[in-house]
């Protein structure tokens, strides 16, 4: 069988970092107004705190990456110490790009400035979106991605002039307040509650297959801008919005020395005491939301005002809504086709049941798409207030870091250097040490991902009772479908003719082989294995030997050519372009002949992703001639 990889490695570092920013810099558009409401003027030493972890996390998944090239985060690092810490590992990564996709389409409707009644609908019709997308495979998405980030990066730029003068303020206002009135203690976790800023360095490890070689050294140059840019804005933007001259309760934020959780707090208390009226708390409660919800923007429209006037920093801010919700939208979409993946890695290894593994004709796996699509409505048709979302999100996205960064730590196996294994060790100790802070104080966030590890695992044991109680299964007789694919290819005829067979169905099969039979004629038959996001499993490329919808296409032919004695060469491709594969291996090989079946899709899914026959009948040279049929029309034919 000829077998052929043509997985590519074309993701340069300038292509990597906007995916990777896309990400990671999403964080910034609500753990700043976090910060600050959690520990005012006191948030500049956390957000300095938070950047320093961040940049410390930055030099582990450079090791992560160089030792992974192939693809590896927490699934692919746990997963060589041990099945279950990779199972748990997951779960916890699932967990985190749950919330990622809830939190980031809920925030989006935010910066969009669309009234709070309507953000659980269009939130829900949006998510459907996306599932609706990805469900043909559309590769716009990709690219949508990538120029959406520079756009957030160019608003970004932008309001950092614009904000200048609050940044100037902001560094006037620090204060340590918040720390000199409570204990270390609560200091401690306060800082733990932050900590989702981490979320979606992960993202980076799974690029590596894709990444041009050496990989570890675009994954550096793909990582450290991206840290820089994200560390050094969410200082300078923390600054700029405690300098803020936004009012919460007729107090301006470069005024306020209280945290905000705090006030809000005593309000509750003489709301009920009957000193507040419920009005003017909630006056309150709105003007804390708005810059917790949408910080940037509201840095953004205060910004604008103060240098322009009202009317520029209306649209100012208008500008920063869309923009930054356009890239919170595309976070929502990167953290589908995380989860898809994901499910889809368990699956095959069953970990999880094999259905999440089934692949529409696109070839996505649908029934992992759903499940994508459904947690994350589920969870915002409970809950759409950011500041509970954000207390879900951080044990997963903490636990996932912490498995992967301690499994490299361990695995003698991995060439790491003595120091490297010891900073390792220290940053894996330090962020267990936050991820079991999180456990005990977020009791919310800790039910939420050890719910979802316990569902995992128990449908693990199920799985793993269920098959312990099934008979052995019969041997692959010797014509069965893979069996007869390593079979040793054939020696060509060159004088003989020859057809090429790029459709999957046993009618198709044998009207291929009856007609090369008639012929006289050698028959090829080519599978190509479609590479998108969602396929490229971390840690494995994909291959025949686990490729059954390949070795029942495949075999099939194999077997009723051998039975018509029609001389057969079975073609396997991995590669991202099915058309340009299917017309190279038609012309290189002499057919004069190409089988094809018909489309299924409808004319809207064929626009929204490549139409393969129309492709191929476009770009196919005159002397082959293109026979198309449906799968579903049997051949009358003898062989």
């Amino acid at each position: 069988m000829l077998v052929s990889d043509s997985r590519p490695r074309n993701l340069k570092w300038f292509h990597a970092g906007p995916l990777l920013y896309g990400d990671w810099g999403t964080s910034r558009l609500y753990v700043l107004g976090l910060a600050f409401l959690y520990t005012a003027h006191a948030s500049v030493l956390y957000l300095a705190a938070i950047g320093l972890l961040m940049i410390a996390v930055s030099w582990a998944y450079t090791i992560v990456c160089k030792s992974f090239p192939d693809g590896g985060g927490v699934y692919t690092a746990a997963r060589q110490l041990s099945p279950t810490l990779s199972v748990i590992g997951s779960t916890l990564l699932l967990s985190g790009y749950i919330m990622t996709a809830a939190i980031s389409i809920v925030e989006a409707f935010h910066y969009f400035g669309i009234p709070h009644g309507l953000t659980l609908p269009l939130s829900l019709i949006t998510l459907g979106l996306v599932g609706f997308i990805n469900w043909f495979g559309a590769r716009a998405a990709g690219r949508f991605a990538l120029i959406i980030a520079f756009v957030a990066l160019s608003v970004s730029a932008l309001m950092a002039i614009l904000a200048i003068p609050f940044f100037i303020r902001g560094i006037e206002t620090i204060e340590f307040d918040y720390l000199h009135e409570n204990s270390i203690g609560d200091a401690w976790v306060a800082f733990t509650g932050i900590c989702l800023a981490l979320a979606g360095v992960e993202a980076v490890a799974n690029m590596t297959g894709l990444m041009n070689k050496p990989v570890e050294k675009t994954a550096k140059r793909t990582i450290w801008p991206v840290t820089i840019e994200v560390v050094a804005l969410n200082m300078f933007f923390g600054l700029a919005l405690a300098g803020l001259s936004f009012t919460v309760g007729d107090t301006p934020l470069a005024e306020t020395h209280t945290a905000h959780a705090l006030q809000l707090e005593s309000m509750t208390s003489q709301v009920e005491a009957g000193t507040m009226s419920a009005d003017q708390f909630e006056q309150i409660e709105h003007e804390v939301s708005e810059y917790t919800n949408a910080s940037m923007r509201v840095i953004a429209e205060t910004s604008g005002e103060h240098m322009f006037g009202s009317s520029f920093g209306a649209i100012s801010g208008n500008v920063a809504g869309i923009a930054f919700g356009l890239l919170l939208l595309s976070a929502t979409n990167t953290a589908v086709m995380a989860m898809v993946s994901v499910l889809f890695a368990m699956g095959q290894d069953r970990e999880l049941p094999g259905k999440l593994t089934k692949l529409n004709y696109s070839g996505v796996p649908w029934v992992g798409l759903l499940v994508a699509i459904a947690i994350p409505a589920g969870v915002i048709i409970i809950e759409q207030d950011v500041t509970v979302l954000a207390k879900l999100y951080v044990l997963g996205v903490c636990g996932a870091i912490t498995v992967t960064l301690m499994s490299v730590a361990i695995n003698k196996g991995i060439e790491v250097g003595k120091l490297s294994r010891t900073g390792l060790w220290l940053l894996a100790l330090l962020l267990l040490a936050i991820t079991v802070t999180i456990g005990v104080t977020q009791w919310v966030s800790t039910a939420f991902s050890g719910g979802l590890i316990a569902v995992t695992l128990s449908s693990r044991w199920i799985m793993g009772r269920i098959k312990a109680t099934e008979p052995e299964p019969i041997a692959i007789p010797e014509r069965g479908w893979i069996a007869e694919l390593e079979k040793p290819t054939i020696e060509i005829d060159a004088t003989k003719p020859a057809v090429m067979l790029a459709a999957r169905g046993r009618y198709q099969s044998e009207f291929a082989v009856d007609l090369a039979k008639r012929r006289g004629a050698t028959l090829y038959a080519i599978f190509v294995r479609s590479l998108r996001v969602m396929d490229v499993v971390p840690g494995r490329v994909p291959d025949v030997q686990h490729d059954p919808d390949a070795q029942e296409a495949l075999g099939t032919t194999a077997v009723l050519a051998k039975e018509a004695g029609v001389p057969f060469v079975p073609i396997y491709v991995t590669s991202p372009e099915i058309v340009e594969e299917i017309l190279d291996y038609t012309v290189t090989h002499g057919c004069d002949t190409l089988i094809m079946g018909k489309t299924r899709r409808s004319f809207f899914a064929r626009k929204l992703d490549v139409d393969v026959v129309l492709e191929v009948a476009e770009h196919l040279p005159d002397n082959v001639a293109l026979i198309t049929r449906s799968a579903n029309t049997p051949h009358l034919g003898k062989r």
